[in-house]
């Protein structure tokens, strides 16, 4: 089997081909790196490629299989780990000279958790520092390239993730979002993302940006996404936020689509300029739900309006917990992150207090309205890649930090903890993708994973792979 048809081969059909023999996993892991080591230098996905690891977990997996031990969902399957989610056996340096070499002395949860069903963790995929920013380059790694069209940003703190699975490295990636960080790169690198509930997949060490970082899947199919989601989920004691209860069975349950159901479509959420090309190719894709059999109405946000001075105020604010680095390495790090902890060192703690309680009555009014609806359908970004090596594209007012001005349909749902997931609707007249997406009611992860299962079957993505030799 050739190294393109590997490197693109969905991870259920990988499993499956292991399962019976039909395909090796020593021979699947050695075509998969081949394609990563030819085409790696045009994209730089990988904070670090675990080649030799990975086959020697390739050969056991393949001794296991011919020595029939038990056999997990993924086993022989290739994943990639976020260099910001750590990892006992690679370094996690969160995209930053700062941490360069940092060696946890533990995994995060998903970690083990897909490793006891047979998965292979073949490397660690790049980050901006911190994950700070909607941009993917960084001090430690530089750009992580568009695979789309090279010199073109990936997208936001997931970037490494996003590239690698729209390259066809590997069909599983797991990545985080704070404030849109799995969709934002499933929408520039044209692939499925889901950021799930809040708590359903465990994030340890837990983070300290008032609870919205979640952990989710990176897939160019929504059964992907939907069996990785399944594997990593669930209630875990080392991260006190995590639901009781385990996942409901996602990847058995996608064709599970109700007629009916009440969808709100918002070009804007009332605050968001969006470009004339993504706006008409997410509004056409809306649309598309009512040949579902779902009513869809596009209609007016009345809790938008807070959301804009919400995310400026906690982003500067949660970035401080990065101040003690400035005083040795100011000089080495992002311009942009330090202008962002600059712009919060005099908020006052009576300040952050009164910003939270305006942060509560916007999430409560958001699930007040959720009451009526059973999806909201948005654009995922504002805009198509851009130039990486800038932080905003050129046709938008600069700012020395403030990215989120062309991100602004991301961040609510972090602060809500609603279900979000980013599907691939088309392509700009210059060729880059553009995504739609698809909001539920908190808890209903498996009903945004059916709505997106219900659009890829009428307008499926996965078959179109970028131009890349």
């Amino acid at each position: 089997m050739d190294s393109e048809t590997i490197g693109f081969m969905p991870a259920t059909e990988w499993a499956e081909k292991i399962r019976t023999k039909q395909i090796s996993p020593v021979e699947a892991m050695r075509a998969l790196l081949e394609r990563i080591t030819a085409l790696e230098p045009k994209i730089n996905a990988f904070a670090y490629l675990a080649a030799d690891q990975a086959m020697d977990a390739a050969r056991a997996a393949e001794q296991a299989l011919m020595g029939g031990e038990r056999i997990g969902r993924l086993h022989g399957v290739p994943v990639t780990i976020k260099d910001l989610a750590w990892t006992k056996d690679m370094p996690t340096q969160n995209g930053s000279l700062t941490s360069k070499g940092f060696q946890p002395t533990e995994d995060t949860p998903v970690v083990p958790r897909l490793k006891s069903e047979g998965a292979i963790i073949i490397g660690k995929t790049t980050t901006p520092e911190f994950g700070w920013k909607g941009v993917s380059q960084s001090p430690l790694t530089g750009i992580t390239h568009n695979p789309w069209k090279h010199g073109m940003n990936a997208g936001a703190s997931s970037a490494g993730a996003g590239a690698a699975a729209a390259a066809g490295f590997g069909p599983l990636h797991q990545g985080s979002d704070g404030a849109g960080s799995i969709r934002m790169p499933a929408h520039f690198c044209g692939v499925f993302g889901i950021k799930p509930s809040f708590g359903r997949v465990p994030y340890y060490p837990v983070g300290t940006g008032d609870l919205t970082s979640h952990l989710g899947p990176m897939t160019r199919t929504v059964a992907d996404g939907a069996l990785m989601l399944e594997l990593m989920a669930g209630p875990h004691h080392l991260d006190y936020t995590t639901l009781e209860a385990w996942p409901a069975a996602y990847s058995a349950r996608l064709s599970d689509w109700v007629k009916g159901k009440k969808i709100a479509y918002s070009p804007d959420l009332g605050v968001a300029r969006v470009d004339p090309d993504v706006a008409a190719l997410v509004r056409t894709a809306a649309m598309r739900f009512s040949e579902l059999g779902a009513h869809v109405e596009e209609v007016s946000i009345p809790w938008g309006g807070p959301g804009p001075e919400l995310i400026r105020f906690f982003w500067s604010a949660h970035m401080t917990n990065r101040k003690p680095l400035l005083a040795k390495w100011e000089k080495q790090m992002d311009p942009g992150l330090v202008a962002c902890i600059h712009d919060a060192e005099n908020i006052r703690v009576d300040e952050y207090q009164a910003a939270r309680e305006r942060k509560m009555r916007y999430v409560a009014d958001i699930h007040r309205w959720f009451e009526n609806w059973d999806f909201l359908l948005t654009p995922s970004v504002s805009v198509a890649a851009f130039p990486a090596e800038k932080l905003m594209p050129d046709h938008w007012p600069s700012h020395p930090w403030d990215w989120v001005s062309w991100a602004e349909f991301s961040y609510p749902f972090n602060m809500s903890w609603n279900p979000a997931s980013n599907v691939p609707c088309g392509f700009t007249a210059d060729g880059l993708p553009v995504g739609l997406q698809i909001v539920g009611r908190r808890f209903d992860d498996l009903g945004v994973l059916q709505a997106s299962a219900a659009f890829e079957a009428i307008q499926p993505w996965a078959g179109r792979r970028p131009p890349l030799s």
